[in-house]
């Protein structure tokens, strides 16, 4: 019999309201295990009617019922909230067709034991209850040696495939948690049908993928694993039959190939890390890491045998042009445009177009100018950290070590950007359509053209203020009007 200690704000009013009928379970259980608490903590409520949980919970917080079904209820108390389920049945749909996430029906029933609630959930390490009354580990599925071995086993194997988002599950736990997966679960997974899942389910599952795991490359490479590239990122399964030139890109996978897909793990890993120490904020890291995991898609239809400076050698000219639009062929297949307010839709195409840029401004360091700068600014909409971190990541992207920092080519990128004051700000647009108007110039192709050229004229260095801009401007229409 095996007690934990542990606390947190409410468990006393839980305790006071159920007695030793009230559990914390699943991740928050699996957390504490591992000596890592989470402040979010999901709660089971056995033997009492879904009425009655609502009623004494309303007593002492807002309580807003999920669905009387699943017996779920969310319940706040003093700005924090709780999931607070009765114990449940899972089973899948058997109707006609296609099965998907949706299809799992869920039954409510206060009298089930903990025990067989625990035994619908989808890991041994996340199938584990707390009694908070005395701190007692139930734990029939041996949750928590797995939790301590660091392993992934399925709870209930005959009901995984029930449930096909149980098989992207594998893959985020493995990544975020650091996990290795049971051997088993892959000929498991190859036989679930996964086109019934939702887009919303797959985006979640990858964000969180992305977002979270110290390494994504491991969460990637579990995707591969287990058949979920090969049913919904056809690309990225491509990439794994897609050569490099080993001179330049020395990175293998485990098995000594030099795919592309080796070098596009690595590259997400190091734009983690990159992201981690530089503390982009949440959508933005998300930017870049999608256009680190989509920045080579081009190489599938541009890698070529080339004989070059004496012998053969693997090129993919012009890849960079290809991958933005692959980019956004997917991101528009996943209807991916915005997240957190951020423009990823936008945003990812852009940077994994320039990328190459960056590291050329590097090469003819000697004499590139301004207009060079201001003019790779204004085509990532000013995003010139995202860029040049980007640029980093797919540098480090040949080493399997995380980079602890920026490395030459990137301290010199952003000095210079810096010392020739281009940013955001001073690439703004200094002459805008209101202004024309002034000068007589209608609405029209004819002021879209004039924009277009005191813009390229303004990131070109030839006028610096609105004054000057407006001088330029008043030429260009007496010039047109003659």
């Amino acid at each position: 019999m095996t007690r934990l200690r542990f606390d947190f704000a409410d468990r006393a009013l839980f305790v006071r309201l159920f007695g030793a009928d009230v559990y914390a379970v699943g991740g928050y259980v699996r957390d504490l295990v591992r000596g890592r608490p989470s402040p979010d903590v999901d709660i089971l409520v056995a033997r009492h009617p879904l009425d009655d949980i609502v009623r004494k919970l309303g007593r002492h917080g807002r309580v807003d019922l999920v669905g009387r079904s699943f017996g779920i209820i969310k319940f706040t108390i003093e700005a924090k909230t709780y999931d607070v389920a009765l114990p449940r049945t899972d089973r899948a749909a058997r109707a006609e067709g296609v099965r998907g996430h949706k299809d799992i029906l869920v039954a409510a029933d206060p009298d089930l034991p903990v025990e067989k609630d625990l035994e619908r959930r989808d890991f041994r390490t996340n199938s584990m209850a707390l009694r908070l009354e005395d701190g007692l580990l139930i734990d029939p599925f041996e949750g928590r040696k797995d939790t301590l071995a660091k392993r992934i086993r399925l709870t209930n194997p005959a009901a995984f495939p029930d449930d096909p988002l149980r098989v992207l599950r594998v893959a985020r736990f493995a990544s975020v948690l650091g996990f290795k997966v049971d051997p088993a679960i892959y000929p498991a997974a190859r036989s679930v049908d996964l086109s019934g899942l939702s887009l919303e389910r797959v985006n979640d599952e990858m964000i969180k993928t992305l977002l979270n795991s110290p390494r994504p490359s491991v969460g990637l490479e579990e995707l591969f694993r287990l058949g979920v590239l090969d049913a919904w990122y056809p690309e990225l399964q491509a990439l794994a039959l897609v050569i490099q030139d080993s001179v330049f890109h020395p990175e293998r996978d485990a098995y000594g190939h030099h795919t592309v897909w080796a070098h596009t793990k690595l590259a997400v890993d190091q734009a983690a890390a990159l992201a981690a120490q530089t503390g982009l904020p949440a959508p933005r890291k998300l930017a870049l890491l999608l256009a680190a995991l989509f920045h080579d898609l081009g190489k599938i239809s541009t890698t070529r045998w080339e004989y070059k400076r004496g012998r053969m050698a693997v090129t993919s000219c012009g890849h960079d042009i290809q991958s933005e639009r692959a980019a956004r062929r997917v991101l528009a297949r996943f209807r991916i445009q915005t997240w957190s307010g951020y423009n990823l839709g936008r945003m990812v195409p852009l940077l994994i177009r320039t990328h190459h840029r960056a590291g050329e401004l590097w090469l003819n360091r000697a004499g590139v100018t301004k207009k060079a700068f201001n003019r790779l600014a204004a085509d990532v909409d000013g995003e010139i950290e995202l860029l040049v971190l980007l640029d980093a990541a797919d540098r480090a992207g040949r080493g399997t070590r995380l980079v602890r920092g920026l490395d030459p080519t990137a301290r010199w990128l952003f000095k210079r950007f810096e010392e020739l004051r281009v940013n955001r700000e001073t690439i703004k647009p200094l002459v805008m359509g209101r202004d024309l108007i002034k000068l007589g110039v209608a609405p029209g192709p004819d002021m879209g053209r004039f924009l277009k050229k005191l813009y390229k004229a303004q990131l070109d260095g030839l006028f610096e203020t609105k004054a000057q801009g407006l001088t330029r401007a008043r030429r260009l229409v007496e010039r047109k009007t003659r």
